[in-house]
């Protein structure tokens, strides 16, 4: 009798990742993959870069050709959910109403963005980003420039598309509750520096104010009400105050769950046979010896290997450095590490972070003498040694960080 399926639910790149990385590891069984959206798998960085900005197509962003999942074996599910399941009799139930009973499952159904709360919030011209669609219907929009942005939310996402929206020729404003943007991601010293950046290239920044209200007429945006009173134009509003890890199929189930799906290293939820990666796993990480969500897009490749991996039955651990990218302007960066971890120090800087027209720099973040966190901005091919630090838990002189003449490789 043929063993019952893996179930994958959630079609996103941890999903495709996955099924791919179950089918190198030698698994000849069935692959369901069954995902939300009539798309193919893709990965979402471009949808608040190149895809955006017109520079890459959809395709370009797809994870595999369209034709590599039949020839692989794997069920393709688009446009249906995993609506239910049941630990103990191991089935699940799609949204098309058909149940199916799995060998092992995998809960890869990532996260929703946080929704606006506001008066006029559902006015024409209110958008998110967080799908293909949500990206091309704001490429319609912007790519005739001469559009007035306002992005609510100082996060990657929204700094991200300001960027994308003032190079396609449109006025684009920030707001965010927050003084300095990306602050909780990098810091003040590192966020100022985005800022003053996006400013120079005529982004305005509201910095400590809160949108009141969508405003509108005849159901659509014409501005958005600050709680100093102001008003600001716009024709189009974007909502970029976060995600939302989708786990309402898990509490449901009953699983574990506290702002993403609890798991082990191994990416085990608290139910037998039944795992969770990307967005939505909150998953131990045994270099920081704690529990860590991510949703960075290599976050979701390496848990998408790992979960592979786990319920293959081999040596599996989640244990990659989190790792994320941005271009915004002039500044191409590259981060590694849990900033959490890394928040009550100040960074140490090797390079140029001064003068803004040359940045050129690496950034590390100390914990106890041992680096937890590193960047580099427009200097490229050191995120290894980054990397290998965090992992090594070496006490490490800040002097010889700052010291260019100092090779990473030999601290």
């Amino acid at each position: 009798m043929a063993e019952n399926p893996i179930v994958i639910a959630g079609a996103g790149l941890t999903g495709a990742t996955a099924a791919e990385a179950l089918r190198q590891g030698g698994y000849g069984g069935e692959i369901v993959l069954a995902g939300a959206e009539d798309q193919h798998p893709y990965i979402r960085p471009p949808l608040s870069k190149d895809f955006l900005a017109g520079r890459e197509d959809a395709q370009a962003a797809l994870v595999q050709p369209p034709g590599w999942y039949a020839e692989h074996g794997v069920r393709l599910l688009r446009g249906t959910t995993v609506e239910s399941f049941d630990p103990g009799a191991r089935t699940v139930t799609f949204s098309d109403a058909i149940t199916l009973k799995y060998s092992q499952l995998l809960l890869a159904t990532g996260a929703s963005p946080r929704r606006l709360e506001l008066p006029g919030a559902e006015l024409e011209g209110v958008h998110y980003l967080r799908t293909l669609d949500d990206s091309e219907s704001l490429h319609t929009l912007l790519a005739t420039g001469n559009q007035r942005l306002v992005v609510l939310g100082m996060g990657w996402i929204g700094m991200e598309v300001a960027a994308t929206a003032r190079q396609l020729g449109n006025q684009a404003t920030i707001v965010g509750r927050g003084e300095i943007p990306l602050a909780s991601a990098l810091g003040g010293t590192i966020g100022s520096i985005f800022a003053d950046t996006h400013r120079r290239e005529g982004v305005l920044l509201r910095t400590g104010r809160r949108p009141m209200e969508i405003l509108g007429g005849n159901g659509k945006v014409s501005g958005v009400l600050l709680d100093d009173g102001e008003r600001l134009p716009a024709d189009v509003v974007l909502a970029a105050i976060g995600a939302v890890p989708n786990t309402a199929v898990a509490e449901a189930a009953g699983l574990t769950v506290s702002n993403g799906i609890d798991t082990d290293q191994r990416l085990r939820t608290s139910a037998e046979h039944v795992f969770a990666a990307g967005d939505v796993a909150r998953a131990y990480h045994p270099v920081y010896g704690a529990p860590l969500r991510s949703e960075h897009w290599a976050n979701a490749i390496a848990q998408g290997k790992t979960a592979a991996a786990a319920m293959l039955g081999r040596d599996a651990s989640n244990d990659d450095i989190p790792y994320f990218y941005t271009d915004q302007f002039g500044i191409g960066m590259e981060y590694s590490g849990y900033f959490p971890w890394a928040a009550e120090s100040e960074p140490v800087f090797r390079g140029s972070y001064q003068d803004p027209d040359k940045l050129e720099f690496i950034a590390f973040w100390l914990r106890g003498g041992k680096v937890v966190a590193g960047m580099n901005v427009n200097i490229w091919d050191v995120q290894e040694p980054i990397q290998d630090l965090i992992r090594s838990g070496r006490t490490v002189d800040a002097a010889d960080l700052s010291n260019p003449d100092k090779e990473l490789t030999s601290l």
